[in-house]
């Protein structure tokens, strides 16, 4: 049939989550194309899945063109785990992990007072980046996170020590991206930076993504200390005066499991957590996360050593 004016056109929508996949699509494309050794930051976690997810379509039908890596500190959680190795070996992908517990026994690293492990990321990382020569560095920073994670670029130039300057930031006018380094410097890539966590959960409810479970509302042992709900294991020990209970909880972001805590939920779904962080006035960092909240330099002070 011929067009003709009074034919009415097919009109598409593009929303809000469609315009933030295709950009971060964009990235990793582009990625693909300027560098030579790319990898992703794999651990599991709800924006690393997402961001898994989004190379996959990046790519299709061949498969995701990159290593993973994951910096393991020995305190995470078993259901994030068992789904980083079942994730693995469904996809036929390959990871490298860099173990924190590896450095403590030989010596490189020590054992922090505080018994967490988060901060002892670091030097694994950099290591890993230095001996695969990785020459970008997928993370799956948010800028809604955290307030320096909010001063990033979406392509974040590391120096040869691994280290971050935030008054030596490239320009990203009209959505392009400097990748040039020197032998020996790295550039962080940021394919979730403008999304919040809000979006990322509206789009896991879209696209059906699986999650480790403890995402989702369950019942487990915890206790309280500083605001939190921490849970009760062989890292994470009540102290004199605090009390073990059973609380449906879930948490909205994983890590080491002696710093990270759940919150009190009931939400079973993606549609349940929608409504729940909708509501929401604390970010996920600042709720459930203790090393965030040393101080309000506290992540920047970690970035500029090398730290996501």
């Amino acid at each position: 049939m011929t067009a003709t004016l009074e034919t009415p056109l097919t009109t598409h929508t593009v929303t809000e989550l469609d315009a933030l996949e295709s950009e971060s699509i964009f990235v990793f494309r582009e990625v693909a194309a300027e560098f030579e050794r790319p990898v992703i930051l794999f651990s599991g976690g709800k924006d690393s899945i997402v961001m898994l997810h989004l190379a996959r379509k990046a790519f299709a039908p061949a498969g995701v063109p990159f290593t993973l890596l994951h910096v393991d500190t020995g305190h995470n959680f078993t259901e994030v785990l068992d789904y980083r190795d079942n994730t693995v070996a469904q996809l036929g992908l390959r990871l490298e992990v860099a173990r924190v517990e590896d450095y403590l026994a030989d010596g490189r690293l020590r054992e922090r007072s505080d018994g967490t492990r988060n901060q002892l990321q670091t030097v694994p990382l950099l290591d890993a980046i230095n001996e695969h020569r990785f020459d970008a560095v997928f993370g799956g920073g948010r800028r809604d996170e955290e307030r320096a994670r909010a001063k990033e670029r979406i392509f974040s130039l590391r120096d040869e020590f691994g280290q971050w300057d935030p008054r030596n930031q490239r320009p990203e006018l009209w959505s392009l991206y400097n990748g040039k380094h020197k032998p020996g410097e790295h550039v962080r890539v940021f394919p979730l930076s403008n999304w919040t966590e809000l979006d990322i959960w509206n789009y896991i409810a879209r696209e059906n993504i699986p999650l480790p479970s403890i995402y989702y509302a369950h019942e487990r042992d915890v206790f309280e200390r500083d605001g939190m709900l921490l849970a009760v294991g062989p890292y994470s020990q009540p102290r004199d005066g605090e009390t073990v209970a059973p609380r449906i909880v879930r948490y909205r972001t994983v890590g080491d499991m002696s710093c990270t805590g759940a919150v009190a939920s009931t939400a079973a779904n993606p549609a349940d957590v929608v409504i729940e962080v909708a509501a929401s006035t604390i970010t996920e960092r600042g709720a459930t996360r203790a090393d965030d909240r040393a101080s309000e330099a506290a992540m920047e002070d970690r970035k500029r050593e090398g730290y996501f």
